[in-house]
């Protein structure tokens, strides 16, 4: 069928699979709880495409068009497809090298219990800073202050919360950082303006974040640590034998990631490092992992480190709690985790190519009257576009290219418009289970997004105080005439 004989959506077109996705999810979070991601969340993004494909038919797009859609959409994610699983093999060698167990060693000795979940969101904040990467600070330091926490007696979900909220707002304020470089690229500031901007309302978040797990922290029960705690570090030292060699992975990540070398190879190169520290350093844990005396040494060593990457580690400490917590990793824990971030972009595929995403978009940039509202707006459809899309980037580059205009036509910066995206879209990311950062930070510090959701400060309220500064016309930058005739340089 030609363009022409394609119909324009309905307002009514683009909400039914909208609000038939958001009925099946909150039936899916009813029935199954924090275990809806496990398959009843993909079953309902996968129905809601179906409904948004049959809508696609009635207004003239055939199946190769949709088809196209939905594939040009996974391909977006396909990148960070490969980062989760190579995150899951290097959790699974990182453990069995002992890189994580003498993380958990040593942050058990020098972090009090009673400001564990502040000093975790800081140490976050600031390794994102330097290095401009969210994923990447959860997927190395995160992992150990779980384990931490868990080992120290103290909520893993609000420890996920911490590290979460440190991360973002580090990954935020670094001009190393790919979103804060997207943003302002979309909208049209300069990065440093855009971060300066930022400033404004991402600090006020972070040190509302820091006072309410400061409080939390002083109220939570630590009476058994200091029992727990020689037996633990007793298991941690007979079983790994710490040392500070053994964190030479997490060094390699870091230094590799304050590089910019892009994250794939950044996480394969540190999956690498964990092998050789196992292969080197924890010799006779993986004999006894393999557990094949007919085996050769050198090939039972070259088994146990192949099964980590693959399918994880299992920890025979002989303590539940540390059992349970250094039983992880491996490309194969990943798996559910991809199967929900395929079903959504092919969701969010089907919505943006019959249409009825941007129909969406359309209908709500018709109630702005104001500049207040044309932010507050944003932060909106910047949420709405994370869940749609399930994806941050679309989630910034859709909403900034429909907008730009706008913010142009009522005199506004483009600092306005860069700030607004990061403080919606990039900040709510993590807090979609089905979005990619969701999935991703579930999956890699082992705590249900809904789980953590209530505990990422930073990220719930940063768009409450950007929403805030909107409506009572705080900080809000008025178009310079340098910037008039950068924007539009036919014009003066």
């Amino acid at each position: 069928m030609s363009d022409s004989q394609i119909k324009q959506p309905s307002l009514l077109d683009a909400l039914l699979p909208v609000f038939a996705l958001i009925t099946m999810l909150g039936a899916a979070v009813y029935l199954f709880s924090s275990d809806s991601s496990s398959g009843a969340n993909q079953i309902a993004l996968i129905l809601a495409a179906c409904i948004a494909i049959v809508i696609g038919y009635k207004n003239g797009y055939s199946w190769n068009q949709m088809e196209r859609g939905i594939v040009n959409s996974i391909g977006i994610a396909t990148g960070a497809l490969l980062i989760l699983f190579t995150v899951g093999s290097l959790i699974g060698t990182w453990i069995l090298s002992g890189t994580v167990p003498t993380m958990i060693y040593y942050g058990m000795q020098i972090l009090n219990p009673k400001y564990f979940y502040a000093a975790s969101c800081i140490l976050c904040a600031i390794v994102a800073i330097s290095i401009g990467s969210s994923w990447t600070v959860a997927g190395t330091i995160g992992i150990a202050l779980v384990g931490i926490a868990s080992a120290m007696g103290l909520d893993i979900n609000i420890t996920a919360g911490a590290i979460i909220s440190g991360a973002y707002f580090g990954d935020k304020m670094s001009p190393l950082s790919d979103t804060t470089n997207l943003a302002p690229a979309v909208a049209g500031s300069n990065i440093f303006s855009h971060i300066k901007h930022m400033t404004w309302t991402t600090v006020p978040s972070i040190i509302i974040a820091l006072i309410v797990f400061t409080i939390i922290g002083l109220s939570a029960d630590v009476s058994s640590f200091d029992s727990q705690l020689g037996t633990t570090l007793a298991l941690l030292e007979q079983t790994y034998d710490p040392g500070l060699h053994l964190l030479l992975p997490l060094l390699v990540v870091l230094f590799l990631a304050n590089k910019k070398m892009p994250a794939f190879p950044t996480v394969i190169l540190g999956t690498i490092a964990g092998a050789i520290c196992a292969a080197l350093f924890q010799f006779d844990n993986i004999i006894a992992y393999v557990n094949e005396p007919d085996l050769l040494p050198f090939v039972a060593i070259i088994k146990g480190i192949w099964i980590a990457m693959f399918d994880g580690y299992v920890a025979t400490t002989g303590d539940e709690v540390l059992d349970n917590l250094l039983s992880r990793g491996g490309m194969s824990s990943m798996v559910t985790t991809v199967w929900l971030i395929l079903c959504a972009m092919a969701f969010g595929g089907v919505m943006e190519v019959t249409g009825l995403l941007s129909r969406l978009l359309e209908s709500i940039l018709s109630l702005v009257t104001g500049t207040s509202s044309l932010i507050i707006t944003t932060l909106g459809v910047c949420i709405g576009a994370n869940v749609i899309t399930a994806d941050q980037y679309i989630a910034i580059v859709l909403p900034g290219r429909m907008l730009k205009l706008e913010y142009q036509k009522r005199q506004l910066a483009a600092v306005n418009l860069s700030r607004a995206l990061e403080d919606s879209a990039t900040v709510t990311s993590p807090l979609i289970p089905w979005n990619t950062c969701g999935a991703f930070m579930a999956s890699t510090l082992g705590v249900a997004t809904i789980a953590y959701l209530p505990y990422a400060i930073f990220n719930l309220v940063c768009p409450f105080i950007s929403a805030s500064y909107a409506y009572f016309n705080i900080k809000i930058e008025p178009l310079e005439e340098t910037e008039l005739t950068i924007t539009n340089p036919s014009e003066g």
